[in-house]
């Protein structure tokens, strides 16, 4: 797998100064972590569901979530289990030469976990894990269990990817104590925790909100100050902790505007550019393009989507830019190994070698997996490639 991988070489080469590298289902945690980008949740009752996981492979998903939970109508579990099997079956006999997204499925009960696994056979190998929901320290025991049995009778690695949604972290008085026992369990199946998912429809739900068009999850304060919790306990860069994704948007539909757009100020280039500045607007993306600068800037990495449209700006903002390349690696030099500041190469601010190095650390990660620009290489261009 590989990011922008629709791209031929010689468009590799005009847009990135170092391309996204290559990486595979078995790469380190690290690597899988922060590869995930956009990752595009389907319901499992969709009966082209296999067709559909190749379709969106093809235009640059990475990781897919195929769900059992909230998407689909209680009544409707038995049908969307049995479809799942039957879609990951045909996907598996269709052959290994496919390049497909890493899939996981969401489940609402442990023994979907075991049971699918099972059900599964050979067509298990297609799955890297499944996504917990509503993940709390006593209601989580049964679900990593369940993982655990399941990894081992399938002999395969597969990964938890936990929902934080309860009420009770979203609660100011219990949410100080289910941090703390969220983390205690975190820590025990370290080796099984791939990203925690924050449900933050579900934070809105319980108290009758719902942010518009125009807003973010970081303008909503009860929503902020969670995350803001979340990314203080359990995404330390300090080794403790754990890569947090951002949260869903949820439209996709054109809506009015009620903030100038910040992509409006921006200068464009002609031709494909062009096009791009004219579907951004009838799109109404600028709430969605706010809220990602926003996660990365709290701490947030990759983040949850529901509608195909959503992937290619989360990509294309991932991109490390030729300026953030250079000061990381600046700060990075063995050289500089015992601290001090240094003028950027872009000569626009100063860089600390110690208080930067986590992020540093950070961006080149991230510079591997989606790529570093070429220098003067804007968004807008990495947007416009991304989208297929």
């Amino acid at each position: 797998m590989r990011h922008f991988r629709h791209l031929t070489p010689e468009r590799l080469g005009a847009l990135f100064h170092r391309p996204p590298a290559e990486f595979t289902a078995d790469a380190p945690v690290s690597t899988l972590a922060m590869a995930l980008g956009a990752t595009l949740y389907s319901p499992a009752t969709r009966e082209e569901l296999a067709e559909d996981v190749r379709k969106q492979a093809a235009r640059g998903v990475v990781s897919m979530v195929l769900c059992l939970e909230d998407s689909i109508a209680d009544a409707d579990v038995p049908w969307a289990e049995e479809n799942l099997v039957h879609q990951l079956g045909a996907l598996a006999e269709a052959g290994s030469g496919e390049e497909l997204p890493l899939l996981f499925v969401r489940v609402r009960a442990a023994e979907q976990i075991t049971g699918l696994v099972r059900r599964l056979g050979p067509a298990v190998r297609l799955l890297s894990g499944f996504v917990l929901p509503k993940f709390t320290e006593y209601h989580s025991m049964v679900f990593l269990e369940a993982l655990t049995e399941a990894e081992a009778s399938c002999g395969r690695r597969l990964f938890a990817m936990p929902v934080l949604e309860s009420p009770q972290l979203l609660h100011r008085e219990t949410r100080p104590a289910t941090l703390a026992g969220i983390a205690g369990m975190l820590e025990k199946y370290r080796e099984r925790i791939l990203a925690l998912r924050l449900g933050v429809t579900d934070f809105c739900s319980a108290y009758g909100l719902r942010r518009t068009p125009d807003m973010t999850a970081y303008d909503v304060q009860i929503v902020a100050s969670v995350i803001g919790d979340v990314v203080n306990v359990l995404g330390r860069a300090d080794g403790t902790g754990f890569t947090v994704t951002g949260p869903v948007w949820e439209y996709f539909r054109p809506q009015e505007r009620m903030f100038k757009p910040q992509l409006r100020q921006s200068p464009f280039r002609s031709g494909r550019a062009e096009e791009m500045r004219t579907a951004l607007i009838e799109h109404d993306m600028d709430g969605l393009l706010r809220e990602i600068a926003l996660d990365r800037a709290n701490g947030l990495l990759g983040k949850t989507c529901i509608h195909p449209s959503h992937v290619a700006p989360v990509h294309a903002l991932s991109v490390v830019s030729h300026e953030e390349f250079c000061d990381a690696t600046d700060v990075l030099r063995p050289e500089r190994g015992g601290g001090g500041v240094l003028r950027s190469a872009y000569t626009n601010k100063m860089n600390e070698v110690k208080p930067h190095r986590a992020w540093a650390e950070r961006t080149l990660l991230r510079g591997e997996v989606f790529g570093v620009a070429r220098e003067g290489v804007s968004f807008v261009e990495l947007l416009a490639a991304g989208v297929k």
